[in-house]
């Protein structure tokens, strides 16, 4: 045999070790495919989630930008009507205040008022006096004229029983009569 021959034909026992070798580097490249395989599944669903995570988390942001959107809306809605009740309270306060001092000078008034009225009363109170002192002298005058009208009464019947004597001449002389 020629060296060349040699190279070609490889020894019975020299095939073996190589399909050994080979299927070994098989097995590796099986493994190494299924961790590969196994690495990109793994690294798919983590990139499936982290998408999932990131598009929840980009809804709840937008929902977050409308609701500040909203809210700063409803603050300066809130604060113009602050600024219609500030308004309203001062007028308020300028209105009372104007009350008040219409109040005041009422009360003025009606103390001046009830001032007079005292005075009055008291005025009243001496003229009472006075008519009361007038009564007691008229009622002493009342009863002595009652008295001197009672005299006049007995006076006067007398009078006319004795008027009645000269009308009628005979009772005069008939006394029982």
């Amino acid at each position: 045999m020629t060296n060349q021959n040699k190279i070609n034909k490889p020894e019975s026992g020299q095939h073996k070790v190589s399909i050994a070798n080979w299927a070994a580097k098989a097995g590796l490249l099986g493994i190494l495919l299924i961790g590969a395989t196994g690495a990109f599944l793994g690294m798919g669903l983590f990139m499936w989630n982290m998408g999932n995570d990131m598009r929840t988390m980009t809804q709840s942001v937008v929902q977050m930008g409308l609701d500040v959107t909203r809210m700063a809306r409803d603050v300066g809605s809130m604060a113009g009507r602050m600024e219609i009740m500030a308004k309203s309270m001062v007028e308020g306060q300028a209105a009372m205040s104007e009350d008040l001092a219409a109040m005041r000078v009422g009360m003025n008034s009606m103390s001046d008022h009830m001032q007079n009225m005292g005075a009055n009363i008291s005025a009243m109170a001496k003229d009472i006096s006075v008519l009361n002192n007038n009564i007691g002298s008229m009622s002493v005058n009342m009863a002595n004229m009652n008295h001197n009208m009672a005299v006049m009464n007995n006076s006067l019947l007398r009078m006319s029983a004795d008027i009645n004597k000269f009308t009628r001449p005979e009772s005069i002389m008939n006394p029982f009569r």
